[in-house]
């Protein structure tokens, strides 16, 4: 017997959308507050707050028991697979590099470009991880570039500053713009028309993050010796996302610029020297404690400054990301390999997908306010997940590198030891996370701000930063709020695509303060439980970042800048 659907209700307080949206944001103050102000461990911030979201939500918004401890068990289950799936095995291949010492090889080979802190952060947390969010996104970039960092000398909280701030303009277009391609699913708008919209908005923040970088590594003094390189990657990055997204190919955008961007560092950096190279040798500053062996530490590990290494270790050090960007491309771009995914339960895919299964979560069964139903299934993509990817690509380094049985499970078992409480952060935001979609919490707080009228122009990035905020990702943020600012769009008379396009740019700078991002970043550098540190360094950029982006937008809807703005088909 089918159980009676929960319909969602969005006005359940006094049936006022606004005394509705000021209970409905509650479980995100008390989540940020304990996190960022109580700095309480983020696994704790994240469960007071998913009790908060489940009791309002059978509370407040009459949500059934069952469904409500359904909806957050679904969260829970997206944020391990695919999630957590990808951030074990992307954290997985780098031990693995630093039990046979190949970390230190890759750490010498971009230290070679340049002994310069400030020139490396550029390199590695912006154009290296825009690279890691291309192919993978969800975690990845900033879990990887943080320990990269950290093996160049970088104290560990300063790393993971720097990766999460980096984790910003490559978003939008990562996991070959798979975020584009949800929003043109929810809006019917063309994924060319959208791409090309968001190419027209984070290639213009593109130019201001890797400045950005120089400054949170070395202050003014950084700003002032290094905004040469910075200005060089992020102009190059922002010409070419923004060629690749409008002329080129949408889901390669972040490829070809991190790509071009980090060739362009390599070869100014031929002819530029910096006056003073910047190392950071000082004690561990003010809440760093020791720093912890991360980076080159493993038993494999060997530091031979003074002697140059062969030619055939540093090309068995890049091998793991040229696996990674060879496996990835293969199953996304060759259509025999990618095959087509099932679009319902029962359905059956080709290539990789021929084993994906999608199945509706048991006892869930929840509608819109218009009757419609919630999508509730989730999908087991065994074979074309990110994360699954990324173990095919490690089984093929031990091949490559020989790596034998015993090193390979005992890197694999200090991975998941490693990242055990972030795995349970993660999901329990996503708990979270479900809770307050499924409950309509979501969906009350989107309306209220899609209400204000021609002033949604300059508040529609900010739909789209709450979103990912709350979800950790810019396809989850586009997949809530997607259709409704092209609805806010159509009875404000302001452009859809631009509306649309715009809940996909300022939801990119919702991640670095993201819970999920928090716990896997804290997780990557050995500081689990000091989120809240992370997210009061990070979360200034955050909502600078996101005024930019807003006052862009709002301009890009008057005369002033409505050139840029993409005609709606």
């Amino acid at each position: 017997m089918v159980l009676a659907a929960y319909q969602q209700d969005y006005s359940p307080v006094a049936d006022s959308l606004g005394l509705s949206s000021l209970v409905a944001v509650l479980p995100l103050l008390v989540l940020f507050v304990l996190l960022g102000v109580l700095r309480v461990r983020a696994w704790l911030a994240s469960l007071v707050g998913l009790a908060a979201a489940l009791v309002l939500a059978v509370a407040v918004s009459s949500m059934p028991v069952g469904d409500a401890l359904d909806s957050a068990a679904l969260g829970a289950a997206f944020g391990f697979f695919p999630i957590m799936w990808i951030v074990i095995n992307a954290i997985w291949v780098y031990n693995l590099t630093v039990e046979t010492g190949h970390f230190d090889v890759l750490r010498r080979s971009f230290a070679s470009i340049s002994d310069d802190q400030r020139v490396q952060a550029i390199i590695i947390a912006f154009s290296f991880g825009a690279l890691m969010e291309a192919l993978a996104g969800f975690g990845t970039p900033v879990a990887i570039s943080s320990v990269m960092l950290i093996a160049l000398g970088f104290k560990p909280l300063k790393a993971a500053t720097v990766a999460l701030v980096a984790n910003t303009a490559p978003v939008a277009f990562g996991a070959l713009a798979v975020p584009i391609t949800t929003l043109s699913g929810v809006t019917d708008l063309p994924v060319n028309h959208l791409g090309a919209m968001v190419g027209r908005q984070t290639p213009v923040l593109a130019l201001f993050v890797p400045l950005a970088l120089v400054l949170i590594v070395d202050g003014r003094r950084g700003l002032r010796q290094t905004w040469a390189p910075a200005l060089v990657c992020g102009f190059t990055f922002a010409v070419f996302q923004y060629l690749s997204a409008n002329f080129w190919s949408v889901p390669l955008a972040d490829i070809i610029a991190a790509l071009a961007s980090a060739l362009a560092v390599l070869a100014f950096t031929r002819v530029w020297q910096v006056s003073e190279a910047y190392q950071e040798r000082e004690a561990d500053g003010p809440g760093e404690g020791p720093t912890p062996a991360l980076a080159g530490g493993g038993p494999g590990a060997q530091r031979r400054p003074a002697e140059p290494d062969a030619p055939w270790e540093v090309v068995k050090a890049y091998v793991p990301y040229l696996a990674i960007i060879v496996v990835f491309v293969l199953a996304t771009r060759v259509p025999a390999i990618t095959g087509t995914a099932p679009a319902k339960p029962g359905q059956h895919g080709t290539g990789l997908e021929r084993v994906t299964q999608i199945v509706r979560w048991p006892g869930l069964h929840i509608t819109k306010a218009s009757g419609d139903p919630v999508a509730t299934t989730f999908k087991l993509n065994y074979l074309s997940a990110a994360g699954t990817l990324l173990l095919i690509a490690g089984l093929l380094t031990l091949v490559l590198v020989q790596i034998g049985p015993r090193r390979t499970l005992r890197a694999y078992g200090r991975t998941l030891v490693q990242l055990r409480t972030a795995i349970v952060t993660v999901m329990l935001v996503l708990g979270l996370g479900y809770v307050m979609n499924e409950s309509g919490q979501t969906t009350t707080l989107g309306l209220w701000v899609a209400g204000a009228g021609g002033a949604f122009a300059f508040l529609s990035p900010i739909l789209g930063w709450l979103g990912v905020a709350v979800t950790g990702s810019d396809t989850s943020s586009n997949s809530l709020f997607g259709a409704l600012q092209i609805t806010a769009a159509h009875q404000a008379g302001l452009s859809p695509t631009l509306m649309a396009a715009a809940n996909s740019s300022g939801g990119v700078l919702g991640k670095m303060i993201s819970p999920q991002n928090l716990a896997i970043a804290a997780a990557a550098v050995g500081y689990e439980g000091r989120e809240g540190v992370l997210f009061r360094r990070v979360f200034g950029w955050s909502v600078a970042f996101l005024a930019f982006m807003c006052v862009l937008v709002c301009l890009q809807s008057t005369p002033l800048l409505d050139w840029m703005v993409v005609p709606t088909p």
